[in-house]
């Protein structure tokens, strides 16, 4: 088996519980996932089988949209609802200054990751750090945010609950974008939820449930549910006769007059890995097995 699963998860478990749902009913090891989903998160977790692992950086590079709801009014240690939450003094923002706000988040600006967060320095994992008592000082990070729109606001006697529909590049903290906008707001933020509706190329509404997998599974029809690494590859292709697959799949260089830059190599319409041309040469990156 070859290929993605545009995998719905829910929230509660966290993206390695759904790798492990996939290993246990594909009988496979070789799984893994393309942009983690923390276990308060749902929506679009692309799950890769196979040799399509070895493709995880060109499926984590590429654009991803969230639908989120920002609670204004209070703060959390852990810029999201796992908290613990506190509530912050002072007013409420109105709804223009809350639209201002996040507009200005648009465009390509430096990040600082939630203190809670993946990230490591020195060895070390920052919610680790964190958890002890000692969180890291992480550097800033360079995002990108294509568009931002305010979806709907809720107003409570001590909470603004804004959802957004955000699209963005990879690497951006929407966590950090709640907390950030409660700071230069003043009345604290965190992230209440997070769904995501886009990830490497898959939508949402095609996404299929854990529990739809299981039903594949159980009548031998789960390959159904495997979209095409090809299809989703956000690279120009580049086509190679038998004689030069050949030379290709043994980790040979070969004359090319494909385009400068990395392309999607293929033979006969079936991927066969990665490639760099540079100077009129294809250079294999990354091969498939055959």
């Amino acid at each position: 088996m070859l290929g993605v699963v545009n995998l719905d998860k829910p929230v509660g478990p966290t993206s390695h519980d759904m790798v492990a749902l996939l290993r246990r009913l594909t009988g496979m090891r070789r799984i893994g996932h393309a942009g983690t989903l923390d276990p308060l998160a749902s929506g679009v977790l692309p799950v890769l089988v196979g040799a399509a692992t070895r493709l995880s950086e060109e499926l984590t590079s590429g654009r991803k949209r969230y639908d989120a709801v920002i609670r204004l009014g209070f703060r959390s240690e852990t810029d999201d609802a796992q908290g613990p939450v506190w509530r912050q003094d002072g007013a409420l923002p109105d709804d223009v200054a809350i639209a201002e706000t996040l507009a200005s988040f648009v465009g390509t600006f430096e990040q600082r990751p939630p203190a809670f967060s993946a990230r490591s320095q020195g060895g070390v994992r920052a919610y680790r750090a964190a958890r002890g008592g000692e969180a890291l000082d992480l550097p800033m990070r360079s995002v990108t945010i294509d568009s931002l729109e305010v979806l709907e606001l809720q107003r409570g006697d001590d909470r603004v609950d804004v959802r957004i529909d955000l699209r963005c590049g990879p690497g951006t903290y929407v966590r950090a974008v709640a907390r950030d906008l409660g700071e230069r707001l003043a009345s604290g933020g965190y992230l209440a939820a997070l769904r995501r509706t886009e990830a490497a190329g898959l939508r949402i509404d095609d996404a299929v449930t854990p529990e739809r997998l299981g039903e594949l599974a159980g009548a031998g029809r789960l390959e159904e549910a495997l979209v095409s690494v090809l299809d989703l590859l956000p690279l120009p292709r580049l086509s190679l006769d038998a004689s030069e697959s050949e030379r290709f799949t043994n980790g040979a260089s070969l004359s090319s007059h494909g385009s400068s830059g990395r392309h999607a190599v293929l033979s006969d319409g079936r991927l066969l890995g990665i490639g760099t041309v540079r100077e009129g040469q294809l250079h294999p990156d990354k091969v498939l097995p055959r």
